[in-house]
């Protein structure tokens, strides 16, 4: 099967249409799938046409929804939203970050409208296809042959969070980790916790979340995080492809080309169960 990648849409369909037409995605005429590390709203301001060429891929099953930690920030910000005073809505975390515009995208609530009747935003919000079809379609990870994609890294036992954490051996059942671990893992750097080893056998994990030109700074030498010669180009390195071009900085979105076969869950299960028989000898 033929996989096209990409991570991190944050809203911006434009850019993430110029990438996969870049790439010979419309024209392909072999059987393919498109893969979506996660992240796919806030940020950007096209959300809504993003949850349109979801949906459209969706009913045809011609797409792969890997959920973001800003999937995560948008259940937490509808859930909490009744709640939410003006003041709460207009300088929290979830305005700077970009989830209540996304919020005012879907349902074309106006600030004052969330502001005045915040249960009404946030049951509209409810009924939208965003959570009736899309969140509930999104998987912790999806895996093939040779490839495990995420958003951030798979759940690890790792001291600390996000970027500074220092990460050590990931768990042996990882697959089977709860809501809990797999939530800690979206906010994880890849690339990190690849430098530091923390990597699949035999397979090579592909990412978003962190902004790749962080590895290519860090790692490679290569210009600065988010300077004018900032690289944020995929990084690849042993056990990791990492997508995040960082697209409101950028204004790109990464796209790479994948084949590889399609393994079954009880594939799945298999290797889990000889990886954990491995850690017990």
């Amino acid at each position: 099967m033929k996989y096209y990648v990409v991570a991190d849409t944050h809203g911006f369909y434009k850019e993430m249409v110029e990438a996969l037409t870049e790439k010979g995605y419309y024209s392909d005429t072999s059987p393919h799938k498109l893969i979506m590390c996660g992240d796919l709203f806030d940020r950007g301001p096209q959300n809504k046409e993003i949850a349109q060429f979801v949906l459209d891929l969706l009913s045809r099953d011609e797409v792969i929804l890997i959920r973001g930690n800003h999937e995560d920030l948008l259940v937490s910000f509808v859930e909490t939203l009744p709640s939410m005073s003006e003041s709460d809505i207009r300088y929290s975390h979830d305005q700077t970050n970009g989830t209540v515009d996304t919020v005012r995208q879907i349902t074309g609530a106006t600030m004052s409208k969330m502001a005045i009747s915040p249960e009404l935003v946030s049951k509209q919000m409810k009924r939208s296809r965003v959570f009736t079809t899309i969140l509930p379609a999104m998987k912790n990870y999806y895996e093939t042959a040779h490839y495990i994609f995420v958003h951030g890294w798979i759940p690890s036992d790792a001291q600390g969070f996000g970027g500074q954490g220092l990460f050590f051996n990931h768990k042996a059942d990882w697959r089977d980790d709860d809501s809990v671990g797999w939530a800690y893992s979206r906010w994880y750097n890849g690339m990190l916790a690849a430098h530091q080893g923390d990597i699949e056998p035999d397979k090579t994990i592909v990412c978003g979340h962190w902004h790749a030109s962080y590895g290519h700074a860090h790692f490679e030498g290569k210009g600065s995080e988010f300077g004018d010669d900032a690289d944020f180009s995929p990084y690849c390195a042993e056990g990791i492809i990492a997508l995040d071009a960082c697209t409101v900085h950028s204004r790109k979105v990464n796209c790479i080309v994948i084949e590889d076969d399609e393994i079954t869950e009880n594939q799945v299960a298999g290797a889990d169960n000889k990886n954990r028989g491995k850690e017990e000898k």
